[in-house]
């Protein structure tokens, strides 16, 4: 990986301001004036300096020997400012965060006495850029086993200097862990996921403050993200392969239990089972059997799709399968109802609604980064998995 060069020599600087005032009075009979006094000139130096200053490391701040720091203003070229620290001796301010690349800005030092002194400095550009994509976006509805997911644009090699940028609350200090995995795309990822399923109401936020961080070999984050969300009905989904019904339940009540054919078993065209969660509700789209290594089985517009996995698996209506709904699993994969039940179901669930599958006819269990797979994953699985473990 590059790295921007730190200088080789700190330069110091210092800007003076002399502070003081004429001393008014008359002098006796040779007219001699007092002599007007003046406080000591402020001086101070930063740790970064010039046009072209390594980022990704804190703004330090020093007085001058025999002076003390009381109050530090690090404010970048958009009107953003660093917050930090002053040391309790008085001789420093440390910012808390890293001076971000490509980023000029402004220090303004005042000491215990009054006065003060400015200074400015610059940032290297960034010679790569890492950028990510949040789940879920920002103000919306989900179901209590929707995870929060971030998906990088570059590898992040640097894991742990990433994850403690990232800041989630809760209004009800939900318990949960962040975890780390290869997406379904090749990319790196992140989720976080609660101990337990969200409570019903729960208020989300997300704080990714990472202007300034250095992903690795992927490059600099230039930026910070944020995103919100609030946690709908609780509801999970019962898929039994051997009994072949899917019900609905909500708040622990039954609310729907119709029949219905999921994956033909004993090769690929079986189900997953395990903990999924509903990743998008895509109404009436057209399958294609070629596209998850099916060869020419399939063709067809399908009416209430609701995505459960990447590598295809979805819940939906299959009128053509209807002679084997509540009887037999005869799917290529999916969990197909009648018309009518497939738009009960569909009208009712929320992304991120858990769907538990459970039977023997399944081809195994739902990989971790195939969608949403993390609460297949014991508590101290999932834990284990985050980088500052």
């Amino acid at each position: 990986m590059s790295r921007i060069p730190v200088p080789a020599l700190l330069v110091t600087t210092a800007l003076a301001l002399t502070l003081g005032a004429c001393s008014g009075g008359s002098g006796g009979k040779g007219g001699a004036g007092d002599s007007a006094q003046e406080a000591p000139p402020v001086r101070i130096s930063v740790n970064l300096t010039g046009t072209r200053a390594a980022p990704g490391t804190p703004v330090v701040v020093r007085a001058a020997e025999g002076q003390r720091l009381e109050q530090v203003t690090v404010t970048d070229s958009r009107g953003g400012n660093l917050a930090g620290k002053v040391a309790a001796d008085g001789a420093s301010w440390t910012s808390e965060r890293p001076a971000a690349p490509g980023t000029a800005y402004s220090v303004e030092a005042r000491v215990a006495d009054g006065g003060s002194a400015t200074a400015s400095f610059g940032t290297a550009a960034a010679d790569k850029v890492n950028k990510l994509t949040l789940a879920p976006g920002k103000n919306t509805t989900v179901g209590i086993g929707q995870p929060l997911s971030i998906v990088f644009d570059h590898p992040v090699r640097n894991k742990a200097a990433v994850e403690r940028q990232l800041k989630v609350t809760t209004s009800n200090g939900t318990v949960g862990s962040w975890g780390w995995m290869q997406d379904w795309s090749g990319k790196d990822r992140i989720d976080w996921r609660p101990k337990e399923y969200w409570k019903s109401g729960t208020k989300v936020t997300l704080a990714a403050d990472l202007n300034g961080i250095d992903s690795g070999s992927g490059g600099w984050f230039v930026r910070d993200y944020t995103t919100m969300f609030t946690v709908g009905r609780s509801q999970v989904v019962k898929v039994d392969l051997d009994s072949h019904r899917l019900r609905l339940l909500r708040d622990g009540q039954e609310v729907a239990d119709v029949p219905m054919s999921a994956g033909t078993p004993g090769g690929e065209k079986a189900s997953w089972r395990g903990k999924t969660v509903l990743m998008a509700k895509e109404g009436t789209i057209n399958m294609r059997s070629e596209t998850v290594g099916l060869g020419d089985a399939y063709d067809k517009m399908v009416d209430y799709s609701m995505r459960l996995t990447w590598s295809g698996m979805y819940a939906h209506a299959a009128p053509w399968n209807a002679a084997y709904f509540g009887s037999a699993n005869k799917s290529s994969g999916c969990i197909g109802m009648s018309d009518a039940n497939a738009k009960a179901v569909y009208d009712q669930v929320q992304v991120g609604d858990p769907f538990e599958i459970t039977g023997s006819d399944a081809k195994g269990t739902q990989a971790l980064n195939n969608g949403y797979g993390e609460w297949n994953l014991s508590w101290d699985e999932w834990r284990s998995r985050s980088a500052l473990r």
